[in-house]
């Protein structure tokens, strides 16, 4: 007699497993990475190019608006070097969470179909940020034997506040991307919430202007801190951070992460049907 069989998959079959199998499909996080590499670069006239032009260009931008015209303190240093400075974290910033925030939607084929972590999803969109950050973070050491500028020992710390910004943007990206599963009038908050941070952050400019009774307040947008951070780790010097401001800004990146992971999960056994 013939006998039928259904393989059915619960949730909470995998609930115990579901961090181990973050190292299962450590391939298909790397397949995945790789994807979202060619899909951004492929059709692209420049191809990698791109990731010299932007940050390039938007140096140029605020060097003029902020130091030529508005005649902003450069802190003892080049302005270009001020300014870009404070765009690695940000740039690094703005790509992984725009990628990751739209993954999930992006690989909705992948999500409904097959049993995997989809928390793996926007973590492999952040290494295109990566890229981008090393190609960076290449054209500021150019921009340092142009202006005969030697960097403080503190350059040493660069990855420690990296590290800082990977918890924020993956915090920030993995919330975005359930969000964005849900609601999808999400993908149109994105680009508003990088451009309204982009001029609330210090990426043109120092943050030593703002007056200090706000300071505290200003810090409670955690790229306030890790950009201040890359900027004392760069310059050093007479450069002053606020340790305080800098601590709230790495408090409130880790709340994020706890946050938007607990968020993450409690949604994720529902995209297969929402997406």
């Amino acid at each position: 007699m013939r006998q039928n069989y259904e393989l059915i998959i619960e949730p909470g079959r995998v609930e115990k497993n579901y961090w181990k199998d973050l190292f299962r499909f450590k391939e298909l996080f790397l397949i995945l990475a790789w994807k979202e590499f060619l899909i951004r670069y492929k059709q692209a006239l420049l191809g990698v190019t791109w990731s010299v032009i932007r940050p390039v260009l938007s140096m140029i931008v605020f060097t003029v608006i902020f130091g030529k015209i508005a005649k902003l303190p450069s802190e003892g240093v080049p302005y270009p070097i001020l300014v870009f400075s404070g765009m690695l974290p940000w740039q690094f910033f703005a790509t992984s969470f725009q990628q990751s925030s739209n993954s999930l939607v992006a690989n909705a084929n992948l999500v409904s179909k097959i049993y995997f972590p989809r928390i793996i999803i926007p973590a492999s969109s952040i290494i295109v940020g990566l890229i981008d950050f090393i190609i960076s973070l290449g054209i500021l050491i150019i921009l340092m034997i142009w202006y005969k500028f030697t960097p403080s020992i503190n350059i040493l710390l660069i990855p420690v506040f990296l590290f800082l910004t990977i918890v924020t943007t993956y915090g920030a990206g993995i919330l975005f991307a359930a969000l964005n599963v849900k609601y999808r009038d999400f993908r149109y908050i994105i680009p508003f919430v990088l451009q309204f941070g982009m001029y609330i952050s210090p990426v043109g400019f120092s943050s030593n202007v703002i007056p200090q009774k706000w300071e505290l307040i200003y810090a409670l947008n955690p790229m306030v801190g890790i950009i201040n951070g890359f900027r004392w780790s760069i310059i050093g010097g007479d450069y002053q951070v606020n340790w305080n401001g800098l601590l709230i800004s790495c408090i409130i990146s880790l709340l994020i992460l706890i946050f938007a992971v607990r968020y993450f999960r409690k949604t994720e056994k529902k995209f297969a049907d929402v997406i």
